[in-house]
């Protein structure tokens, strides 16, 4: 997943992206990429009170949309640069795209990645033929170990986002989906560098000129939320959404927002992980943190409200991507259990005597409660020799019945507290009983 760029050389003079660029990449890469659906979800459409599209770009052979624009910039190549070759600088599903198509088109590509990428995102490129390269300790530094390279072997650098071809390729995503679903009156768009919004944007707008086109960003990246709101550009952090983790946008793509996106929220990372359990529980598609932000910008409030900009509307979300490491998605699918209620640990005081234990799991198993995992501290924390804390992972249908647990354990006197994603919650004293 393409990570921030902290500078960005500004690429060569280029002319403002138009709906016939979109269109003649669209005949240019037809058929070599895959036309991804474009589907109704009625459950979705329920949970946010809007009508819901979802367009599934994670079904790409590469798993990501990005392989559109990097195809695209390879077909527009003169013979002659094909032939001495491309490079990029990426630790992601540019990486993929380019070096997929590049491999297929018998073009010579080199990929620079910092030294910390993960073996298997060096092996999945190098498995398309990519040439790869690792340098640096940052995406910052293999950037600009890529840019020498590019110089030093006259090699044709191919830009994540800021380029006219690679933004045009993007653009395609926006005329599928208008095709597949022309009663849209919303598309939904994720955006790091904005590459992809750019070109949908155009491309959407030249189809159906009063649709509304929105970007969406973590927190923890808004720089194109900031720039459209003519704030400074900040932002930077640990972030789920990796694949939209740009500090600073494209010089060409932040010109096109400008003048047509009509739109930019940001959505926390609690939100991102909502919304990625949420497609994988009811879609049954796997989305990385980055694909997964425009479902986020949905959802309802905390109270359950639903946003009211949305309600009624016809809503195209793009999943951009699926690249997302099995042991994190199943980190963010349990983090979502435990805030949902689903599961949970609670620590409770007890007598260290025979049959105690016993006596608190019967609590469990009459509310329906089955139990994980147990496990006892007799030392750190507890006052008393006499006592220990045991601590109770389970699993419970939802909040209501969990409730009726909490309920069981305040009337039976326990000491407890409950253990949630943010820290402890205290029931009754659980310091203070002995």
């Amino acid at each position: 997943m393409d990570q921030q760029l902290d500078e960005i050389a500004a690429p060569p003079a280029q002319a403002a992206l138009t709906a016939e660029d979109v269109r003649a990449a669209a005949e240019r890469i037809s058929g070599k990429v895959i036309h991804t659906p474009t589907l109704y979800s009625r459950t979705l459409s329920k949970i946010v009170g809007a009508e819901v599209w979802l367009k599934f770009e994670n079904l790409q052979f590469t798993a990501a949309y990005k392989e559109r624009g990097a195809l695209n910039k390879l077909l527009t190549l003169p013979a002659e640069a094909k032939t001495r070759g491309v490079i990029a600088a990426s630790a992601g599903n540019h990486a993929q795209g380019l070096a997929y198509h590049a491999g297929r088109l018998g073009i010579p590509v080199t990929i620079v990645m910092p030294r910390s990428t993960p073996i298997v995102k060096v092996q999945q490129t190098r498995g398309h033929g990519a040439e790869v390269v690792l340098e640096g300790d940052s995406f910052d530094e293999a950037y600009a170990h890529a840019r020498e390279i590019e110089k030093a072997r006259g090699l044709i650098f191919v830009h994540p986002f800021d380029d006219r071809e690679v933004m045009a390729g993007q653009g395609t995503v926006g005329l599928e989906m208008l095709e597949d679903a022309p009663e849209l009156d919303t598309i939904i768009v994720p955006v790091g560098g904005g590459g992809l919004i750019s070109g949908v944007a155009v491309a959407a707008k030249s189809v159906k000129p009063d649709i509304r086109v929105v970007g969406v960003q973590s927190s923890q990246y808004p720089a194109m939320y900031l720039l459209k709101r003519s704030e400074p550009v900040a932002g930077g952090g640990d972030t789920i959404a990796e694949g939209i983790a740009v500090k600073e946008p494209g010089m060409l793509t932040r010109a096109a927002v400008l003048e047509h996106v009509d739109e930019m929220r940001i959505v926390s990372e609690t939100r991102i992980e909502e919304a990625i359990s949420l497609l994988l529980d009811i879609e049954k598609t796997v989305v990385e943190g980055a694909g997964a932000v425009g479902l986020a910008a949905l959802l309802p409030a905390k109270n359950g409200a639903y946003r009211p900009e949305f309600v009624g509307r016809k809503i195209g979300v793009i999943l951009t991507g699926g690249n997302i490491d099995p042991r994190f998605l199943a980190n963010v699918i349990l983090r979502n259990l435990a805030r949902s209620g689903r599961i949970g640990r609670i620590a409770v005081l007890l007598d260290d005597k025979v049959g105690e234990l016993s006596k608190l799991a019967g609590l469990f198993t009459r509310n329906g409660a089955n139990i994980i995992e147990v496990s006892h501290q007799r030392i750190f924390g507890v006052l008393s020799a006499k006592s220990t804390e045991t601590e109770i992972e389970y699993e419970i249908r939802d909040k209501d019945a969990l409730e009726g647990l909490l309920l069981d354990l305040d009337e039976a006197g326990y000491a407890y507290e409950v253990m949630t994603i943010s820290g402890r919650r205290p029931g009754r004293s659980l310091r203070g009983r002995h």
